[in-house]
């Protein structure tokens, strides 16, 4: 059985606990204690299983997201729509929706306990790098839903790499490549994108213009291994989460693409 289908077979009190599993039970409209953590034997999971760290990264991922929007002050329209739109690209069901929608708006809040929330999908998650990765590249789509990273946001987004302790060289690297991807994909004319530019293709490798060939297929075959859908379930993607990842690997390949064009090789 899925995470999902464990979620709402009445594990939930033993699955997870603390601040995510606080606010799943929120948005799920149940009560229980704060501090219960596995139990019996009988279905719950233990930290580390990869069904309770798929749990912890769909709870942790909306909920943060919420926040994320929430920073600048307010929550704009294009940004409840960008929240829509990566349930959509999960295909979640309408019961997977609406709790997603729940956890967005609990991130909204004024209480929302975000240190808290992102301590314990550390310690959820565990030593997975690729993972953390994920998890910051979706806030980022989430913050450059209405065309702009507010300075606000930024700062949240630093606390909560501060907080993984993941490199700020590497989130800088990873908002470099999100901002490309945005900017070719919002710059067309009649609704339709842009054609990728060779500096968005860069970007989105992560690599200068005065990469050698060799430098730039090295950073092609790494980005592709990070965002392999395949190996990221494996870690504790939820399932529903592959086509984010395969829409992530798209751009990868088509920037490698433009970039091999341009230099014949």
């Amino acid at each position: 059985m899925s995470w999902w289908g464990k979620l709402l077979g009445g594990t939930f009190g033993f699955m997870l606990g603390g601040p995510l599993g606080a606010l799943m039970g929120a948005a799920l409209g149940h009560n229980f204690d704060k501090g219960l953590q596995m139990s019996d034997g009988t279905g719950g999971f233990q930290r580390g299983d990869q069904q309770r760290v798929q749990t912890a990264f769909f709870t942790a991922s909306f909920s943060v997201m919420g926040a994320v929007c929430k920073a600048d002050g307010q929550v704009s329209e294009d940004e409840i729509a960008i929240a829509k739109q990566v349930m959509g690209q999960m295909q979640l069901s309408p019961e997977q929706k609406k709790t997603a929608m729940a956890l967005f708006n609990e991130g909204k809040k004024n209480d929302f306990p975000l240190v808290d929330v992102i301590q314990q999908l550390k310690r959820e998650i565990g030593f997975r790098p690729n993972l953390q990765r994920m998890f910051i590249e979706i806030q980022l789509y989430a913050a450059y839903a209405d065309g702009v990273m507010h300075k606000d946001e930024l700062r949240l987004l630093r606390q909560v790499c501060e907080i993984l302790r993941f490199p700020q060289r590497e989130f800088q690297q990873i908002d470099a490549a999100i901002r490309a991807q945005f900017h070719h994909q919002s710059s067309g004319q009649a609704g339709k994108p842009a054609g990728m530019t060779l500096k968005d293709a860069y970007a989105i490798l992560n690599v200068k213009d005065k990469a050698t060939d060799a430098e730039i297929k090295r950073a092609y075959r790494r980005l592709l291994s990070q965002h392999h859908p395949d190996k990221l379930v494996s870690k504790g993607l939820p399932e529903e989460m592959m086509k984010i990842a395969t829409d992530r690997t798209h751009e990868i390949r088509q920037a490698y693409e433009k970039i091999k064009d341009k230099r014949g090789f």
